[in-house]
């Protein structure tokens, strides 16, 4: 099996999925998947992956894994309790060959209280089954001289920039064993600069940090579950506060462009916040909105942190870092660069959601390619509704 654990899954689908059963629980959402990289034929592998599918929908929470789930400040009694009777069903999730040559279709579709956990275990299997058929007894040497050559790099950062990176390749990666071995290297190499994983089986079995708090789902359903869909971005933050009490406190701003998070983004939300992440667009120009909005809201920005998450490498890492120093704090979450730099082009997969309790649902992205919608007017209209730039043509 690719998946042998229930926890081997990114943090955020937990923290998200908490909201979910106390505020959401009768929501109704559909998720389609999109490999991003062309020429890649995906059709042959269709049974295999809904064989790995089939057992993932056989595993259940251990006792100690719910354990350590309800040892993390941030779980709440009652939502363990219901991961305890949690399985994945088959119903929810269909795996075809697509219309198009090479293309497979996977949606997922059903409660969004028993469907949010499937997007990442879901990617991993195609992942790991494309990796493993098209590039069969690997040698992963090459894996290990480019990890070296990253933890040297580490290694010579000036200490002054309190430098540190995180594991955030679960989705994404070549194969379970691999990431093991990035996570077992990391901890025992370079454990000063090395914050931990979102992967939650992951920072359990190596005893290092798990790290994650919102994805983009989370905001796309607040257009679907709020109030108004203008207010929906702030409709999602105020939930997410509620939820947590100002734990958990990083926001993401790039649901709908940069330039309308900043519009709702207001004084309130930077003292209540502790930072926001980065997941589109220059990261440069990114962090210097940041640090500007911070002092026009008359905030500290020494006190809030940066956290950057889009195609890191550890070089682009370490410069974001540099340009910072001294006026932000800045962490780093890296992804497919570490769990599937080993010689082999990674395949760019997605699974995003479209839809919530029957109204579609779209992510306007400061990178055009990450643009998620399979509705051209309703984007059109999200578009006017936060006095967004036309779609380029």
């Amino acid at each position: 099996m690719i998946i042998r654990s229930l926890l081997d899954t990114d943090l955020y689908k937990f923290t998200m999925m908490q909201v979910v059963l106390h505020h959401f629980p009768g929501a109704q959402v559909e998720y389609r998947f999109k490999c991003r990289t062309e020429g890649v034929d995906l059709t042959p592998y269709v049974d295999e992956i809904g064989r790995e599918v089939a057992d993932l929908c056989q595993l259940r929470f251990r006792d100690e894994e719910l354990a350590y789930l309800r040892g993390l400040r941030f779980m709440k009694s009652d939502f363990v309790d219901f991961l305890a009777l949690f399985h994945f069903n088959e119903k929810y999730i269909r795996i075809d060959r697509g219309a198009a040559p090479g293309e497979i279709d996977i949606t997922i579709r059903g409660p969004w209280l028993h469907t949010i956990l499937h997007e990442i275990p879901v990617l991993a299997i195609v992942s790991e089954v494309y990796f493993r058929r098209t590039q069969p007894g690997a040698d992963l040497g090459e894996g290990r001289r480019r990890l070296a050559g990253k933890i040297d790099l580490v290694r010579k950062v000036e200490p002054a920039l309190d430098f540190r990176i995180s594991d955030f390749g679960t989705r994404r990666r070549f194969s379970l064993s691999w990431h093991e071995e990035v996570i077992r290297t990391l901890k025992g190499e370079v454990p000063q600069y090395f914050a931990g994983t979102s992967n939650v089986w992951l920072a359990m079995r190596f005893g290092v940090t798990p790290l994650g708090t919102l994805a983009h789902e989370y905001m796309q359903a607040c257009q679907a579950l709020g109030p108004r869909l203008r207010d929906a971005q702030i409709f999602a933050m105020d939930k997410w506060a509620q939820e947590y009490r100002g734990d958990l406190g990083i926001a993401l701003s790039d649901t709908y462009g940069m330039d309308a998070f900043l519009r709702d983004f207001d004084l309130y939300f930077c003292k209540l916040f502790d930072g926001a992440r980065h997941d589109s667009g220059d990261p440069f120009a990114w962090g210097e909105k940041m640090i500007a909005h911070y002092q026009q809201n008359r905030v500290d920005p020494h006190n809030k942190t940066l956290i950057f998450s889009d195609q890191l490498s550890v070089p682009l890492a370490i410069e974001i870092a540099r340009r910072f120093h001294g006026r932000a704090r800045t962490a780093f979450g890296i992804g497919t660069n570490l769990t599937n730099d080993v010689g082999f082009e990674p395949i760019n997969i997605v699974i995003k959601m479209i839809e919530c309790n029957g109204q579609p649902v779209a992510k306007v992205s400061d990178a055009p390619g990450k643009t998620v919608s399979t509705d051209a007017g309703y984007l059109a209209y999200l578009r006017q509704v936060y006095v967004l730039e036309p779609a380029p043509r």
